[in-house]
């Protein structure tokens, strides 16, 4: 990855989301989740050097051999795939922050294991806002209840929401799906005491301008920063 190209391509991003911002009225900060899924540990070494901390991974043994090339300490490491229930003992030391909770289940496990460790997990619930069922998260419907449980468990802490828009050219459907999330994220800002409404994770390549008029605190970008992916 060209550093210098990398750095013009942030530089663009970074002024789509401030029009973004401003067209919404906010005043807050918008956090980049650089992706480098299936590119060089080259990769995140650019997105470094460029000033973007919070890098992202879908998968866990890829998570794995970046943080062994670049440095635990180095970046902030986000896990922002579908994680199996039995990867979660490889993954806990590797992350930061997951993004991906999609069920009680998943929630246990990374508490579970956390205790074991003498650590504390920081997560964000995955909900499924769309409707498509190729999508993991949480039903709309379901979520509330759900957050209100896996708040209780002791390694765990709940710090935000998560969810994916169809891949589509109808604004509208895209629109709907991020402010559906929002809804049930200041609603569990508001019900439940555990829940600690620091993020709200939407948005990607194609549409992280809709989810940040939406409220999105974090867009997770890769292909409008590096390129299309190599596999």
């Amino acid at each position: 990855m060209d550093g210098e190209r990398l750095r013009q391509r942030l530089e663009r991003v970074r002024e789509r989301i401030d029009r973004a911002r401003e067209r919404a009225g906010r005043v807050d900060e918008v956090g980049i989740v650089a992706v480098t899924k299936t590119h060089p540990a080259a990769a995140v070494e650019a997105a470094l050097s460029a000033g973007v901390r919070c890098i992202g991974e879908n998968r866990v043994q890829e998570l794995e051999a970046k943080v062994a090339a670049v440095g635990r300490d180095r970046a902030e490491w986000h896990l922002i795939g579908h994680l199996q229930r039995n990867k979660v003992r490889r993954a806990i030391a590797l992350f930061d922050l997951v993004h991906s909770i999609d069920s009680v289940r998943l929630a246990e496990a990374l508490s579970r294991e956390a205790e074991r460790a003498g650590i504390v997990v920081e997560g964000l619930i995955q909900v499924n806002t769309s409707g498509e069922e190729s999508k993991y998260g949480f039903p709309g419907e379901e979520v509330v209840e759900a957050v209100g449980r896996i708040v209780e468990l002791p390694a765990l802490r709940v710090v935000g929401m998560m969810t994916m828009a169809p891949f589509t050219e109808d604004e509208g459907v895209i629109r709907r799906t991020f402010a559906r999330a929002r809804a049930l994220h200041e609603r569990c800002a508001r019900e439940i005491a555990g829940y600690e409404a620091r993020h709200l994770s939407m948005g990607m390549s194609n549409d992280f301008e809709v989810a940040v008029e939406e409220g999105s605190t974090l867009v997770r970008l890769g292909t409008v920063l590096f390129g299309e992916r190599n596999a």
